[in-house]
């Protein structure tokens, strides 16, 4: 075999380690973005609990003041109906507590409604920080395990990226410009052999003479179907 094929076809080797080594490292991205998922999920929930509960804690003020300023007002209006000594004041001062009473009453059956629902929602955002607070423990493993694979991984990748510099300084810059052109569209691989009389990748049959060409001198030409190098094995 050629030296500068022999070369070549390490550095392929090389790089087809280091390409299943990024994969495996690609491969723990979906399982943070699950953990991710699931703890977004609940803290949002957690989050629009709260903002319900400041919401109706608004709303509690508001109707509690107007609560108060109302039953003021019917108070005044009960003790003026007691002053009243005339008919038509009384009567006028009769339909002043009734409607007075009425809203009063309206207001504090929504202020009751108002405080049921704050209840509720206060019970829903304790459950929903017990559940926060349980997720986050028990994604601590998990979470610690996929750093610890990645960490591993990473080191490996470091390890093999070193070695595979040192094995390219072996190639010739040209063979090696035109394989790592190649290399960027095709990550899986760059370089194949004849297969018979065709492009070992895509089936592309070459003509006779560049055949006989790389069998008789051993050199690597590109296939101009699909653009990977190719080498003659006899």
């Amino acid at each position: 075999m050629h030296p500068d094929l022999e070369a070549l076809l390490a550095l392929q080797a090389e790089d087809a380690e280091i390409h299943q080594m990024e994969e495996r490292l690609q491969a723990t991205e979906p399982r943070l973005k699950q953990l991710d998922k699931a703890r977004d999920q609940v803290h949002v929930a957690l989050e629009r609990s709260k903002v319900a509960i400041d919401g109706e804690e608004k709303k509690h003020k508001e109707l509690l003041s107007r609560v108060t300023e109302h039953r003021q007002m019917h108070e005044r209006n009960v003790a003026t109906l007691d002053q009243v000594k005339k008919m038509k004041e009384a009567t006028a001062a009769v339909m002043q507590v009734e409607r007075a009473r009425r809203i009063l009453a309206d207001e504090e059956s929504e202020l009751q409604t108002v405080h049921r629902r704050m209840g509720e929602l206060r019970d829903s955002t304790a459950a929903r920080e017990l559940e926060a607070g349980e997720l986050e423990s028990t994604q601590v493993g998990a979470r610690d395990e996929i750093d610890s694979e990645r960490k591993r991984i990473e080191a490996e990748l470091a390890t093999l990226r070193a070695k595979r510099d040192g094995v390219a300084q072996s190639v010739p810059r040209q063979l090696l410009s035109k394989y790592e052109r190649i290399r960027t569209r095709r990550p899986a691989g760059a370089v194949f052999p004849l297969r018979e009389q065709s492009c070992g990748h895509c089936d592309t049959a070459l003509p006779l003479h560049r055949r006989s060409l790389m069998v008789s001198t051993g050199v690597i030409e590109v296939c101009e179907a699909c653009g990977v190098l190719l080498y003659a094995t006899k």
